[in-house]
């Protein structure tokens, strides 16, 4: 059974990549977003709120690693904390580029508008931008598969490591019973020996009382038969 540390880490675990792959998805949105300004300033926002929350819950398990007993158990939570701060730094990364290319596409559906002007001409720019917007999105989503596939090989990982660290555990458990039941046995035999060794001693002593006495009574016998007269 797995201890309160490790379900807390666990469900550590678990927000961070909830929050991971909702930046993602916003990420995603700015890149789709056709404008106007506002709607991006919006989503913006609730990527930095999704940040904001990530930074924490990654600072809450880099506190838990410290915790740790077992350093096996330490190296592991930071290994992870180390991932997922890569992984916070790549998807800002991301996020920056989205934004610009975002920003760079309304500025210039603005400009072709503001030149061009006409409802023929204003339509095809707008899905011109579209479909320029549709393949970074692309390239974009690829690349997001790829870190997501990547994130849940790490997880896999991380779980494997967690049942490996839990059977080690059963394992010392279980020798330290051994342990104990050995160690009970060695005092019951250490009792016994001293039992028997005062047996021993006692049953000397009663032999060697029976040969003095032995011995008293031969010469008793031997006194009045040679010299009876004393």
């Amino acid at each position: 059974m797995a201890s309160s540390t490790d379900v807390h880490v666990r469900i550590c675990a678990q927000e961070i990549i909830k929050y991971d792959l909702e930046i993602k998805a916003l990420i995603q949105d700015i890149m789709n977003c056709p404008g106007p300004q506002s709607a991006l300033l919006e989503l913006n926002s609730q990527v930095k709120e999704k940040f904001n929350k990530l930074r924490l819950r990654i600072q809450d398990l880099e506190q838990m690693a410290k915790e740790q007993d077992r350093e096996s158990d330490r190296m592991a939570i930071q290994a992870e904390t180390e991932s997922q701060r890569r992984q916070m730094l790549s998807n800002q990364t991301a996020w920056r580029k989205a934004n610009l290319a975002c920003k760079l596409a309304i500025d210039n559906t603005e400009k072709d508008e503001l030149l061009r002007g006409g409802e023929n001409q204003s339509t095809r720019q707008r899905k011109a931008t579209k479909e320029n917007l549709v393949e970074t999105s692309s390239n974009i989503t690829e690349s997001l598969m790829s870190v997501s596939r990547m994130m849940a090989e790490q997880v896999k990982q991380s779980e494997d490591t967690i049942g490996t660290l839990a059977t080690s555990s059963r394992t010392v458990q279980e020798t330290n019973e051994e342990f104990k039941s050995m160690t009970g046995t060695i005092h019951l035999g250490r009792k016994l020996i001293l039992k028997y060794n005062r047996r021993e001693l006692t049953d000397k002593l009663l032999i060697f009382l029976a040969l003095a006495l032995f011995l008293a009574t031969v010469l008793y016998i031997l006194k009045k038969r040679l010299f009876p007269f004393i």
